[in-house]
């Protein structure tokens, strides 16, 4: 039993080592987790996330189009203006698992674009809950599962999950800002 005990003991420490390497990244260098192509927001083409985040704090937002917090996209995009030349990427990505966003792509670009003015990289629709989770989710929750549509996820140069804000924490809050502030 104890020999056991130490086994589990030992691969836990050992899983949370390999984790944490896979997970870290130097600075100007590609965080892991995220060293990977996914859709653009109504377009054929993909995002390079490893390129728009190597050596960058990122925000990450789960969105939808049809929620009483969507107008935070105009919060959102206001950060990304006045903190990106510092080093700052907010990434948005369009999910339908609280129902609240539109069926078609085209529907969901123009809320985001026309609508609200977004700049800011927008993924194509996906999961970000459970096990049918997109992998960046799946990172995500080690700091909280989205409980609703605009939680924010700030991650640091270096790859590490900081901090998870909530629908209700919105992208104009002080202590927001200066969370961000404090990584650039």
């Amino acid at each position: 039993m104890i020999r056991l005990l130490s086994l589990a003991f030992l691969l836990s420490v050992f899983s949370s080592w390999t984790y944490a390497d896979e997970a870290s990244a130097e600075d100007g260098a590609c965080i892991s987790w995220l060293d990977q192509s996914i859709g653009k927001l109504n377009s054929s083409q993909e995002h390079d996330l490893c390129a728009l985040t190597a050596g960058k704090t990122v925000l990450i937002v789960n969105t939808a189009s049809f929620c009483g917090y969507t107008p935070q996209f105009k919060g959102l995009e206001a950060l990304y203006q006045r903190y990106k030349d510092e080093g700052l990427v907010v990434l948005g990505f369009p999910s339908d698992d609280f129902n609240q966003e539109a069926e078609e792509a085209a529907e969901i670009a123009e809320v985001c674009f026309i609508n609200y003015g977004v700049k800011f990289p927008m993924t194509s629709e996906i999961k970000v809950k459970g096990s049918a989770a997109h992998p960046i989710f799946k990172v995500l929750a080690s700091k909280g599962e989205p409980r609703w549509n605009f939680n924010k996820y700030l991650i640091s140069k270096q790859g590490e999950v900081l901090a998870h804000y909530d629908s209700d924490v919105t992208p104009e809050s002080a202590a927001f800002i200066s969370a961000i502030e404090k990584q650039l």
